[in-house]
C-alpha cells in the first residue's frame, strides 16, 4: 500500500475498518475496506510475505525465530490451501497474510493446524488483521478444520486482542519455554476450536 493511502487511512476514520490490531499470523471474503482484497497467496507475493515475516520478527514480539526462511521453507512448511494475503487491488502490493501448518502427520490430527498472522508495520490498526483472521477462520472450516492453534508471547497483547475477538481462548501457559534474545520467554497457547465442524 503506498504511503499516502496508509495515511489517508490513519487520519480518515471512515476508511478505516473497526477492530483490533494485527497479530504478531477463502471461503468468506470480509470487506475490509476500499482497496484491498483477501485472496489466495500466490508465488509471485514471495518477497513481500517474507518481508513483512521479517518486520514482524524484527519487534521481538511475534516469534521465537529471528529471520524468515527462504521462500522454499516458508512454502514447504505450510499447507497450500490455507494462506492468504491481503492486498491492494490496484498495485497488488501485499500488505498482510495468513498460513498454517499441519500440527501433525497422523490422521487423527488431520482436523488440527497451527497458523501465523503478520501484517505490514505501517498498516496495523486497521482492521487487517482481523479480516485475514475471520477469512482464515472461514476457510479453515470449509476445508474441514475443527481446531485451530497457535502459541503468542503474554507481551503481545495486540495478538491476544484480536484472537480473542474472533474465538480464540487461552488453553495454558508454557513457561520459560525457549530463550530469545538472551531471555528466558513463556508462550500462551491458543486455540479455537470449529461449532460447525467435527461435532
Amino acid at each position: 500500500m503506498a504511503r499516502d493511502e496508509v495515511t489517508k487511512r490513519r487520519s480518515d476514520p471512515a476508511r478505516a475498518v473497526p477492530g483490533v490490531h494485527s497479530a504478531i499470523v477463502r471461503a468468506a471474503t470480509p470487506a475490509i475496506g476500499p482497496g484491498l482484497e483477501i485472496r489466495a497467496m500466490r508465488a509471485a507475493d514471495a518477497a513481500q510475505v517474507l518481508a513483512i515475516y521479517q518486520a514482524g520478527l524484527d519487534t521481538g514480539q511475534a516469534s521465537f525465530e529471528t529471520a524468515a526462511p527462504s521462500w522454499e521453507s516458508f512454502t514447504a512448511a505450510r499447507l497450500p490451501h490455507l494462506r492468504y494475503v491481503a492486498a491492494d487491488t490496484d498495485t497488488g502490493e501485499v500488505v498482510g497474510w495468513v498460513a498454517a501448518s499441519a500440527v501433525s502427520p497422523r490422521p487423527v490430527y488431520a482436523g488440527v493446524v497451527e497458523h501465523s498472522v503478520y501484517v505490514h508495520p505501517g498498516c496495523q490498526a486497521h482492521g487487517i488483521g482481523r479480516a485475514l483472521l475471520a477469512a482464515f477462520v472461514a476457510g479453515s472450516e470449509d476445508a474441514g478444520v475443527w481446531t485451530v492453534q497457535s502459541g503468542i508471547f503474554p507481551e503481545n497483547t495486540a495478538s491476544l486482542a484480536l484472537h480473542r475477538a474472533l474465538g480464540f481462548r487461552v488453553v495454558g501457559t508454557r513457561e520459560r519455554v525457549g530463550r530469545h534474545h538472551g531471555i528466558w520467554r513463556d508462550v500462551l497457547l491458543i486455540e479455537r476450536r470449529s461449532s460447525a465442524i467435527g461435532i
